[in-house]
């Protein structure tokens, strides 16, 4: 079905997220000058990484859960962050929004085509 698509968009989104975390909190808009301790959140981003990319279900689903909290992140610096860093947090917020929902979409269709092929 649309799998492929989904997983194709979940992957572009969550490293476009890892480059704008390093971006962000390195060089664009520290916490503190020089960068910050905060670059560490992208890390975090590497692991589910490799699963995304070939596809595992497994893998989706828990980074729809973990996913969550950069969206949670974005929508709190988005709110209180002036300048630059706001705009940032803006752009996370709406990437971690688009890989939730192309995860979804890809654990939802993936679902489907496992269940036709148990029949």
């Amino acid at each position: 079905m649309n799998a492929p698509r989904w997983q194709l968009l979940t992957s572009v989104s969550l490293i476009a997220l890892i480059f704008l975390c390093l971006a962000w909190e390195g060089w664009l808009a520290p916490l503190r000058p020089g960068g910050s301790w905060l670059m560490l959140k992208a890390a975090v981003l590497l692991l589910p990484l490799f699963g995304v990319l070939r596809g595992k279900r497994y893998t989706y689903k828990w980074l729809s859960l973990l996913i969550q909290l950069y969206l949670l992140e974005g929508l709190t610096r988005a709110t209180s962050e002036h300048g630059l860093a706001q705009w940032l947090a803006v752009g996370e917020t709406l990437l971690a929004l688009l890989v939730f929902t192309a995860a979804i979409l890809y654990i939802r269709s993936t679902r489907v085509e496992a269940l036709e092929f148990r029949r």
